[in-house]
């Protein structure tokens, strides 16, 4: 009977072994099919990536249509998902939904897709101090406006302007002004002063007031202290024609004078994600955060 007990008990352990060692052979499959998956996405991910630093264009990959694959199924990259699949490129931490830095980009990260290797982006949303804004705004390669006293852009955005402009007149909004071009942090900060106070800014950063964006950029979110933004003063459909054929756009709505350099075709903004918003016969080009 003892050896009958123990032939059970023996039976019973390789048993409850044998079930371990089929789930985990099962887990390890699952892990396996998994990492698989995992790289498969990885793969398709990174042809997606380099068509859209490609301006989308010449790659085999239509960036409207492609896909990342899983295992048989398919899912087409929304517009945020283009969007930000291009702006990682540029900046160190994406901010979060919600946040001021969040409704920053929204509003003025337009030019974060810009694919140019000549043109400097800071790697954050918010330049906080005069100090921090002049140590990145010694890296820039500034050119003149050409026709104007003290109007300076980063290179790549003056000679695209200024390609503009032998095509047609296209006049500062001031006529003149420096302030229309590349600004300091004191220039921002006066602007924001002008419009709106320290109440503004705390309803902005609370995610409760929007439409003073569309008029002054809070102090060290504006464009202009980037060199890739001015205030142009053009009345005519020629004049926004030539612009964007240069790669200039208006992408603050009601924000009439201003424009931004991005440096890609208008057929091709949708594929970064882009989306158009007529406003008064204006076509501003927004980003879809």
């Amino acid at each position: 009977m003892k050896n009958i007990y123990i032939t059970k008990l023996f039976r019973k352990r390789l048993s409850k072994k044998i079930r371990f060692m089929i789930i985990s052979v099962c887990i390890c499959l699952v892990l396996v099919a998994s990492s698989s998956i995992y790289r498969q996405v990885a793969t398709n991910a990174q042809p997606i990536n380099q068509c859209l630093l490609a301006k989308a264009s010449g790659c085999n990959t239509n960036v409207q249509e492609s896909v990342l694959s899983t295992s048989g199924s398919s899912q087409p990259l929304t517009q945020q998902e283009r969007f930000v699949s291009t702006i990682t490129q540029k900046l160190k931490v994406i901010p979060q939904l919600g946040t001021y830095e969040y409704t920053l980009l929204r509003s003025y990260g337009a030019a974060f897709v810009n694919p140019s290797n000549d043109v400097k982006l800071p790697d954050k949303v918010l330049l906080t101090t005069e100090e921090e804004t002049q140590e990145f705004q010694t890296q820039l390669t500034l050119e003149k406006v050409v026709g104007t006293n003290d109007c300076y852009l980063q290179k790549a955005a003056a000679d695209a302007l200024n390609k503009a402009k032998i095509q047609q007149h296209i006049p500062l909004k001031s006529g003149y002004g420096k302030s229309d071009c590349t600004r300091n942090f004191a220039t921002n900060l006066r602007f924001w002063q002008k419009y709106a106070n320290n109440t503004t800014l705390e309803k902005v950063k609370e995610g409760k007031e929007t439409a003073i964006l569309g008029v002054v950029a809070p102090p060290g979110a504006s464009q202009h202290l980037w060199g890739l933004a001015i205030d142009l003063g053009v009345n005519n459909q020629k004049q926004r024609q030539v612009l964007n054929q240069n790669g200039w756009f208006q992408t603050v709505v009601k924000d009439v004078p201003h424009w931004t350099y991005l440096g890609i075709p208008a057929e091709d903004l949708p594929k970064f994600g882009f989306k158009n918003q007529v406003v008064q016969g204006i076509t501003y080009w927004l980003t879809p955060l």
